[in-house]
């Protein structure tokens, strides 16, 4: 399976951005999804997952509230909706896909063996 994230771009602080991934070569329904980004400087960090079962969303606990995860099976895409956003929230954003069993947390980027290539949001304060 091949991911493509889409939908980065500047935006002013407590504004709003749409993110997605889209997925080809396999279905994505039986998967685990997820949401990672990077600051310059930074590691990557979890920002959301959505389950393969009952589309259970978890989330990092400095986006509660604020992001929301989703997906569509049918359009094999994964969504990022991202409201008041902050200029901390600027970062690369990448999609990750977990396509095996592991013992690692979906929180944990060791537990996704698919990357998309990231998409860039940068948040002006």
């Amino acid at each position: 399976v091949q991911l493509q994230a889409s939908g980065g771009g500047l935006v002013q602080a407590g504004g709003s951005l749409g993110l997605s991934c889209a997925a080809s070569g396999r279905t994505i329904s039986t998967y685990i999804m997820a949401w990672f980004r990077q600051a310059p400087g930074k590691e990557r960090e979890f920002v959301a997952a959505v389950a393969n079962i009952r589309d259970i969303s978890y989330y990092a606990d400095f986006v509660k509230g604020r992001f929301t995860i989703s997906r569509d099976n049918a359009k094999n895409t994964v969504y990022l909706q991202m409201n008041s956003l902050k200029p901390e929230d600027t970062a690369v954003y990448l999609c990750a896909a977990m396509t095996t069993s592991t013992t690692y947390s979906l929180r944990s980027t060791r537990a996704y063996d698919v990357w998309g290539q990231g998409t860039l949001v940068t948040v002006s304060s």
